[in-house]
């Protein structure tokens, strides 16, 4: 009979703590999500699992569903009499979430209860500040650590520049340069896993998440696909997430590449925390950084010290973060408020309906 050790990938005893008051129920963690079913790690190995009835009809939302690195109680440890049941989701640390594509404005649980979070971004074609920045404030939010992986150092034919840039957007936060053609090219984030922690990967489709998985595996476990001739550009090769556990202890989430990563709730204080302490100096407390008399924000970019571009990224994720919920009429009465109140205000609703029409490639 296989076993695992559940501490090595994560519980804790406030997890068992909090078990202990459910008798007769198991404690497991989701190692994968396939539409309505589930895999699990147990004490007894890896089974398929479904959540209960009452946890389907008490849902209202995508967070009361069990996501990949879920501790959860089963009513089983096997599944040989059956599929185990999920009766409980346990109380998470850390949680990352996106808004989804499209229109529905549905919220998507990428995984739970990770340490760090390595965002991966290839040095070739696909480098891209402002993409940075976003996940860079959904991650901050969730709880959990960034650190930004920047991988197919080999691509790269101006590695000192890029870094420069990329240190300038990551204000805080390690930075690790990797590359997939040299055996120890994954060695950087070695000091970020071991027993008892847990590691996610994200970023866009064909930045090399499989790839330096499989190096931490030590075996070809996910799916590779070589980059496009003629573009720089990997292609997506991971379709669902997954938890592994790694050979040398904790375990890491697979994610697929996200086309489209919507707010639903991220910290720009520390993603642009440079922004914040420039705007605490100016001469008005509201100040919009918008040409306002007194305004440091302004002032640093005339200086040279603070980008135009970072500034912008900053305001469209202000007015994403403003307006994403609201649908269309909501939107338009949002316009009409804005028209009686200030210029200013009904700037930023255009903006932002331009920006997400942009994003939705119209």
């Amino acid at each position: 009979m296989i076993t695992i050790d559940l501490y090595n990938i994560g519980l804790t005893q406030a997890h068992e703590q909090e078990a202990s008051r459910c008798e007769g129920l198991f404690l497991a963690r989701i190692s994968g999500q396939y539409k309505d079913l589930y895999r699990a790690f147990t004490a007894n190995g890896e089974i398929n699992a479904e959540i209960s009835g009452k946890m389907r009809f008490e849902a209202v939302g995508a967070l009361d569903y069990p996501a990949v690195g879920d501790f959860v109680l089963l009513d089983r440890l096997d599944d040989t009499g059956g599929t185990a049941i999920i009766q409980r989701i346990l109380p998470r640390k850390s949680v990352f979430v996106r808004r989804a594509a499209g229109t529905s404005q549905a919220v998507q649980v990428i995984a739970s209860n990770i340490d760090t979070i390595f965002i991966c971004m290839s040095l070739n074609n696909d480098f891209n500040l402002r993409r940075l920045e976003r996940y860079l404030s959904i991650a901050w939010e969730s709880q959990a650590t960034p650190v930004v992986v920047l991988t197919k150092s080999d691509l790269c034919n101006d590695l000192a520049g890029r870094l420069a840039d990329a240190y300038e957007a990551a204000i805080g936060v390690d930075i690790l340069v990797v590359s997939s053609m040299s055996d120890d090219g994954y060695v950087a984030v070695q000091p970020y896993i071991g027993p008892g922690r847990t590691v996610a990967l994200t970023g866009s489709s064909g930045v090399g998440k499989s790839t330096l998985i499989n190096r931490l595996l030590g075996e070809e476990k996910l799916l590779t696909l070589e980059v496009r001739a003629g573009d720089d550009h990997g292609r997506h090769a991971t379709t669902s997430r997954q938890l592994l556990i790694l050979p040398g202890g904790g375990a890491v989430i697979d994610t697929p590449g996200m086309r489209e990563l919507g707010l639903e709730s991220a910290d720009l204080s520390r993603t642009f925390a440079d922004i914040d302490e420039y705007g605490r100096q100016c001469r008005f407390a509201d100040c919009a950084h918008d040409n306002e008399p007194g305004c440091a924000v302004c002032q640093a970019i005339e200086d040279g010290l603070l980008s135009s571009e970072r500034l912008e990224s900053y305001k469209k994720l202000q007015r994403e973060l403003k307006y994403e919920g609201l649908n269309f009429r909501q939107l338009e009465e949002e316009k009409i408020r804005s028209m009686f109140g200030s210029m200013g205000g009904m700037k930023e609703v255009m903006r932002y309906a331009k920006d997400k029409n942009k994003r939705k490639g119209r």
